[in-house]
């Protein structure tokens, strides 16, 4: 059974035009092709990745956060409670009133205690600035590398000038020795991302993350096997340009160099709009969608192809009406965090514990002049900093 669906998903019919089978990609005559066995590698290569990261993020990017005065925030650490750490894990890290006064009953907690554990327990897993800045500035230096990388192995290239030429001898196109480390470290990369998103800073598009790692990872793996390579090669460019800059603006923002961070951003936005939303459908989806019918017919691999680059792309405009919103913020002077992340939980439950623990020290502190009350209350009136700040967070 497993033979007969290994032949069905390898059929020619499936992948290649007309007329063509796998055995036309067979190495010969001084020509080497894209295998599908070579992919097995990316696996590996995906956890040295993560490797060298955590390597990176030890001992080069937190020496360089401390450098720019970025700290570890120390969060109150939650009493140990085995019946709201199993609601908890388990149910819901935002328990509903009812659930609340459910909570206070088992645990032998007044309903304001059980609040006050989960703020703490929330705030415990909130990641810090400090792991923001490792993430971005490992995913900068990479991005970084890997657009100078993927210039240096196509500045030279006719199809990198006309798009027409990705097609010119297809399917019987040459690899590159370029093309193959280009492909297998993009890819590594993204596996090594899928494998460490749930770790990773969650944002609100988490699930388009997911999507987007799947997404790209399908289309690199589909146009290796079926020698897309050309094509591939310049959507990984397309991507990496605008990669860099939005890496640099987050460790600019998270600096507080707010200058530099709002030159980065402007420039991140032009280009982010030029290559995903003018140059990536207006010529690479065109180049794919267009060109190929006229040296074959269109066939499912074709079809199969083009849907993936149209899922991208809509992974392009929803981010894309992020950024107009931050713009549009910007302009107007009151952007104060990214549109993807989840800060506001954070700034309430800040303001909720700073007026629960003034509550409690009310409530059993010991002899207090009232001219001292007054002067508490007034600090938990105070807006927390986070607030105050016009910077972007990411």
């Amino acid at each position: 059974m497993f033979h007969t669906l290994y032949e069905w998903f390898w059929w020619d019919r499936l992948w290649l035009p007309v007329n063509l089978t796998w055995t036309d990609l067979v190495d010969r005559d001084d020509r080497v092709y894209a295998k599908a066995s070579h992919l097995y590698v990316t696996v590996p290569y995906a956890f040295v990745f993560l490797f060298i990261r955590y390597l990176f993020e030890r001992w080069i990017a937190t020496p360089l956060a401390v450098s720019a005065g970025i700290k570890q925030r120390v969060h109150l650490k939650a009493e140990d409670h085995p019946i709201l750490e199993l609601y908890y894990t388990t149910q819901s890290r935002n328990p509903a009133q009812a659930d609340t006064d459910g909570l206070s009953k088992k645990s032998s907690l007044s309903v304001r205690q059980v609040e006050r554990w989960f703020r703490r327990r929330r705030s415990q897993d909130r990641p810090g600035v400090l792991k923001k800045f490792r993430e971005a500035s490992w995913r900068f230096v990479f991005y970084l590398l890997a657009f100078i990388g993927g210039i240096a192995a196509l500045y030279d290239k006719e199809w990198f000038y006309d798009t027409r030429e990705v097609w010119t001898g297809f399917p019987k196109q040459s690899m590159l020795e370029s093309q193959y480390w280009y492909y297998i470290l993009e890819m590594s990369f993204y596996g090594s991302l899928l494998f460490s998103i749930a770790f990773d800073v969650k944002r609100k598009d988490f699930k388009e993350q997911i999507i987007h790692h799947l997404a790209t990872l399908i289309l690199l793996s589909f146009s290796w096997c079926v020698n897309y390579i050309r094509v591939g090669t310049l959507v990984m460019l397309c991507h990496d340009a605008s990669d860099v800059l939005l890496e640099s603006a987050k460790l600019f923002n998270y600096a507080k160099w707010e200058k530099s961070c709002k030159t980065l951003f402007v420039l991140f936005a032009i280009v982010f709009m030029v290559t995903r939303l003018i140059i990536f459908p207006f010529w690479l989806i065109h180049c794919t969608w267009v060109y190929p019918v006229h040296h074959y017919p269109a066939f499912f691999g074709y079809y199969f192809f083009n849907v993936m680059l149209v899922v991208l792309l809509c992974l392009h405009i929803f981010w894309a009406y992020l950024i107009l919103c931050m713009v549009r913020k910007f302009i107007f002077g009151t952007l104060t965090r990214d549109e993807r992340s989840d800060n506001e939980e954070e700034e309430e439950e800040d303001s909720s514990s700073t007026e629960d623990e003034g509550a409690e020290e009310h409530k059993f502190g010991n002899g207090l002049a009232a001219d001292e009350k007054d002067m508490n209350g007034f600090r938990c009136l105070s807006p927390p900093e986070n607030i105050c700040r016009s910077k972007t967070v990411y």
